[in-house]
């Protein structure tokens, strides 16, 4: 195992990444770098390899975010009241002073109020679309609202800023929303909370359907390799919908409460938090499958293996990272940095043409 302990930013409360034997190998061999999402301390951290082969740690402030989405140049990250795009602006063939090979800088953003912004994706027009958690719908920005509803499940009656199932992922298909999880089925505000042991539901966006009941908390969906994968978080369970029995087939059991999910190769990166100590978290089945295999709940990620379910590598995140939300791999790039919205840095930097 090898733990890395990094001072936070901001505050110099540090955090510490423990992982295991050959994991930043395996980040160079596969010629990525991660990006995490920490909404409760409102953080994008990146993972990496330093040109030492040790694990790169580097995080910057956004706010309250949520959703990643990450492409070949960049990625699209949600805040407490903002919708950011984040560019990679560092020039062909440069590096900076300690081997950064990326520098990731916001370029476009949109302010929004808070939705409570979950899952991202992007059209093959590069048009983001979120799903907008607190009025229950699947949205893309707009210049003279703060959002412009794309769809909502049959059963939501009004667009109203209520919280009412918890529509929180959302799975793209050749290229078009097509997945979505929500906790509930409820069209009263707050009402998914009285749905967390078993009413979750997956949602197909072109019928309106639900494909799949009886979930646990789903987050994450996502179309990969010919299925759908996601988390049945409320159990810890990540796997697939068997789509001919209309059910959730577990692959791995990961000690949290799963939410984050990409792939590279045949393997997936799932993101795994600690639990909170309050009543939408409390009374899961997660609680009872913890004290089953005598384990404790971790923050951190999982590489799972996607044809075993065998867990290839980890890292275990302590000290003030305690929850996760997303995690995305970022491409060709091995030690990457950002610029923070609220940097002093960005203000006094300029990006000029060549």
């Amino acid at each position: 195992m090898q733990t890395t302990t990094h001072p936070d930013a901001a505050s110099e409360v540090k955090f510490s990444a423990e992982v295991s034997r050959g994991f930043t190998q395996w980040l160079k061999s596969k010629n990525i770098s991660l990006v995490l999402s920490t909404y409760k301390v409102g953080k994008v951290i990146f993972l990496g390899v330093d040109p030492q082969n040790e694990l790169w740690i580097y995080n910057r402030n956004v706010g309250r975010c949520l959703g990643l989405k990450a492409d070949a140049t960049g990625f699209w990250v949600s805040s407490d009241s903002w919708l950011y795009r984040f560019e990679n602006t560092m020039p062909a063939q440069r590096k900076g002073t300690k081997g950064e090979d990326a520098l990731y800088s916001p370029r476009q953003g949109y302010f929004t109020g808070d939705m409570d912004i979950h899952d991202i994706a992007v059209t093959p027009d590069n048009e983001p679309l979120f799903v907008n958690t607190m009025c229950n719908c699947l949205a893309k920005p707009s210049w003279k609202s703060s959002f412009e509803m794309v769809w909502k499940p049959p059963f939501i009656t009004d667009l109203i800023a209520e919280d009412r199932c918890h529509l929180n992922g959302l799975a793209m298909k050749d290229g078009k929303p097509a997945y979505m999880t929500a906790v509930s089925t409820s069209n009263t505000f707050d009402g998914w909370r009285d749905q967390r042991e078993s009413g979750g539901v997956l949602l197909e966006v072109k019928s309106g359907k639900v494909l799949c009941s009886g979930l646990s908390m789903p987050h994450s969906p996502r179309w990969y390799k010919g299925k759908l994968w996601l988390h049945n978080s409320g159990h810890g369970e990540f796997g697939y919908i068997n789509f001919s029995k209309k059910k959730f087939e577990p692959v791995a059991f990961c000690p949290g409460y799963l939410r984050g999910l990409d792939f590279v190769d045949d393997y997936a990166v799932v993101g795994l938090s600690l639990p909170r100590e309050n009543s939408s978290f409390t009374g899961l089945p997660l609680d009872t499958a913890l004290t089953e295999r005598k384990i404790q709940a971790k923050c951190g990620l999982y590489i799972v293996e996607l044809k075993s379910g065998r867990i290839l590598h980890s890292v275990k995140f302590g000290g003030v990272v305690s929850e996760l939300y997303d995690v995305a791999v970022l491409p060709g790039v091995r030690q990457p940095a950002a610029l923070s919205p609220f940097s002093e840095t960005l203000k006094n930097t300029l990006f000029i043409p060549g």
